[in-house]
């Protein structure tokens, strides 16, 4: 199966920075690409050869700017029509809007976030911003599951206004196997999927680099057997944002987003159309 990656590096209304985020990780899969091309004895990585395509977008000009939407709902609906696996590598989680929006009303959305991204408090606007995006749809809203918040102030009706179910943080670690479990269900009896990823899902030791850290965040391990059960569904794509680079600390930021972009290329490569 092939794969396009989409470089979305649109980071305005919130964490300035994570453009570079989108674009650090976008040169990733391209060196991913021209080491696999360089390599000369068989490896593994044979399964990409010709099979990942990535496109990157610009915000440097003012029209670039102000049709962002616009841009980024026609690149997301292009690559979802042609049935492509898509990756969308966006700078903080507004970027991941566009492609959200064309998914349609049937889709599932595993969303890892530490934040729920409805805020409607004293201190936020009520205007689009990468905080309360998900009540901002110009379209039929997914089905919407959160892993990994760690919000307090919000209500049990405030959250299921959009939520279809979360599974915060506590319950996560209170009994990890459960919500495996409970996932895994919910992927295979989805008709299409998607995984969201905002970086501070995780725990800030293992993924430092996000404007807003939280404590009690999901480690590495717990993460990946929650993408494996997420992947028992039929997954159409995954979105990455909210990697701000100069928040991180020797790479570790890096080196986590790249290994993982690297294992679902490779996986997605080893499936049969």
């Amino acid at each position: 199966m092939r794969t396009t990656v989409i470089v979305f590096p649109f980071d305005l209304f919130g964490s300035a920075g994570t453009g570079a985020g989108a674009r650090l990780l976008g040169d990733a899969v391209n060196e991913i690409l021209d080491d696999t091309e360089a390599e000369t004895r068989p490896c593994r990585a044979d399964a990409l050869r010709g099979k990942v395509r990535v496109k990157e977008h610009a915000f440097d000009a003012l029209a670039e700017v102000t049709d962002w939407r616009k841009r980024g709902r026609a690149a997301a609906k292009q690559a979802i029509k042609s049935g492509e696996f898509l990756v969308w590598l966006g700078g903080n989680h507004l970027a991941a809007l566009p492609v959200l929006e064309e998914l349609g009303a049937e889709t599932l959305v595993v969303q890892f976030d530490a934040h729920l991204d409805v805020y409607a408090f004293h201190d936020t606007t009520t205007d689009l911003s990468h905080g309360n995006f998900l009540t901002h749809f110009d379209a039929p809203r997914p089905r919407v599951v959160n892993v990994g918040h760690r919000d307090l102030f919000l209500t049990p009706e405030e959250i299921a206004e959009t939520f279809e179910t979360v599974y915060p943080a506590w319950e996560v670690a209170a009994d990890l196997g459960r919500v495996v479990a409970d996932l895994g269900a919910k992927a295979k009896a989805a008709k299409r999927v998607w995984i969201d990823i905002d970086c501070d899902a995780f725990d800030p030791a293992a993924l430092p680099a996000v404007h807003e850290p939280l404590p009690f965040g999901l480690s590495a391990p717990a993460f990946l057997a929650l993408f494996e059960a997420v992947w028992e569904g039929n997954v159409a794509g995954m979105s990455i944002t909210e990697f701000d680079p100069g928040r991180d600390v020797r790479d570790t930021g890096l080196n986590l987003l790249g290994w993982l972009v690297e294992y679902t290329l490779l996986k997605v490569a080893s499936r049969v159309p």
